[in-house]
């Protein structure tokens, strides 16, 4: 058994270790091994309005060069990009979609979609928790990449974006290098290499073919600097936007116990309005409660007899603790509304720009607008006492033919867990 023991330990000394060393990756590539390579963010990084995305949008035109440096290296490229969404999500997918390929190096978006003019401290800590984990857990070199939209590089000047500014500090709190696409489309806007026109030819969100070229310089530049300069990631302490987001717990309610009256367990659609909006590629499940239309009732027994009422879903309960709390699941045209009440008490919201307070969350209102299945990424309450232990009622407020499909119930804080109601 000693001996046993003595191998083990030997085994384990001279194993190597990952590091979050960009000199290493190089070299490790030079040598030819097997290299995971994630591509983490949002449309913009998945590639919309490219020809081709997964030959022309900028993580193609990164993975082409990667390929070209290294050609003896078998690489393997991870597209982790849902469109629309922001760093609070990206949060809750990090394990399934980028933990779990063991990456070797990661490419991190979420700087456009989490407002480049903003500091909200709440999405600047989960976009900061994001980069810790993957340098302390993954122990991986990252890259951040910082995208513009039309309108961003037509201010001809970086000033005024709050976001930026802070990417760039917790950057250099990280150590990890930057991708700055709106710098470089200024500067070449500015000097007549190009034009807007030539970058967003289509709409003012999402470039063309052009425009992700100039994405993938940004990001290549990036990563060669740090190649080149042997550059190492570390971790903040203490973080700069503190740990809210650095534990985290994605629950899907089909685990939280026997399901009310009106739900069932189901599974995702393999149909979307955009490739990367296709739920069955980030969902495992789905919890679906369904309000029967007139026509799916069942027929009554006797012709006397009156056919039942199709009943509204009996609120699905339970209890988290944590200072945030997110719905994930999917969106569809027959998606309807929902009330939330934390601890007895409705969740009210503003909409953007808007001063009226609303009490119903609408779950089919991204799909009406985009024509077609997506994501329900749905944040529904932030700032709660992380030392409380909170009841949570999902109250399904459905028109007869109508339906409401969740993943998971979200929670981010030191002591975060979602359970059943006891």
């Amino acid at each position: 058994m000693a001996q046993l023991l003595l191998i083990w330990l030997s085994l384990a000394v001279a194993a190597p270790t990952r590091s979050p060393s960009f000199a290493e990756f190089d070299q490790r590539a030079q040598a030819g091994e097997r290299l995971n390579v994630v591509f983490f963010g949002a449309s913009l990084t998945w590639g919309a309005n490219a020809c081709d995305p997964n030959r022309t949008s900028y993580r193609a035109r990164v993975a082409e060069r990667l390929e070209a440096k290294y050609p003896q290296a078998r690489f393997k490229f991870y597209d982790a990009a849902i469109g629309g969404t922001g760093s609070q999500l990206g949060v809750f997918r990090i394990d399934r979609d980028v933990l779990a390929r063991r990456p070797d190096l990661v490419f991190v978006d979420f700087s456009a979609n989490d407002d480049i003019y903003s500091e909200n401290r709440e999405t600047l800590a989960s976009y900061e928790a994001i980069l810790h984990r993957l340098v302390s857990e993954a122990r991986c070199p990252v890259v951040q990449v910082i995208f513009p939209f039309k309108w961003d590089v037509a201010r001809k000047t970086t000033d005024g974006m709050k976001r930026r500014d802070a990417h760039l500090a917790i950057s250099r709190a990280y150590n990890t290098p930057v991708g700055d696409a709106i710098a470089l489309a200024i500067e070449r806007v500015g000097n007549g290499t190009t034009s807007l026109e030539r970058l967003w030819p289509v709409d003012g969100v999402h470039p063309c073919d052009e425009g992700y070229v100039l994405f993938a310089d940004a990001a290549w530049a990036a990563l060669q600097g740090a190649v080149g300069q042997g550059q190492v990631c570390r971790v903040a302490q203490p973080m700069l936007y503190g740990e809210a987001y650095l534990k985290s717990v994605r629950m899907p309610l089909v685990k939280l116990g026997p399901l009310p009256a009106g739900w069932k367990a189901g599974k995702p659609n393999v149909s979307s309005a955009y490739f990367d909006f296709l739920m069955s590629r980030w969902l495992d499940s789905e919890t679906i409660a369904s309000r029967p239309s007139p026509a799916q009732s069942p027929e009554p027994a006797t012709p006397e007899a009156k056919a039942p009422d199709a009943k509204t879903p009996e609120p699905f309960r339970a209890q988290f603790r944590g200072s945030m709390v997110m719905f994930f699941g999917e969106t569809t045209k027959t998606s309807g509304k929902y009330r939330v009440r934390i601890d007895g008490q409705v969740v009210r919201y503003r909409l953007p720009k808007s001063t009226e307070t609303l009490d119903l969350f609408d779950a089919g209102q991204f799909a009406r607008r985009t024509g077609g299945n997506g994501h329900h990424a749905q944040v529904i309450a932030t700032g709660l006492d992380m030392a409380a232990t909170h009841t949570l009622a999902i109250e399904p407020v459905l028109e007869p033919g109508e339906e409401l499909r969740l993943e998971s119930i979200c929670v981010a804080g030191k002591e975060a867990a979602v359970e059943p109601i006891r």
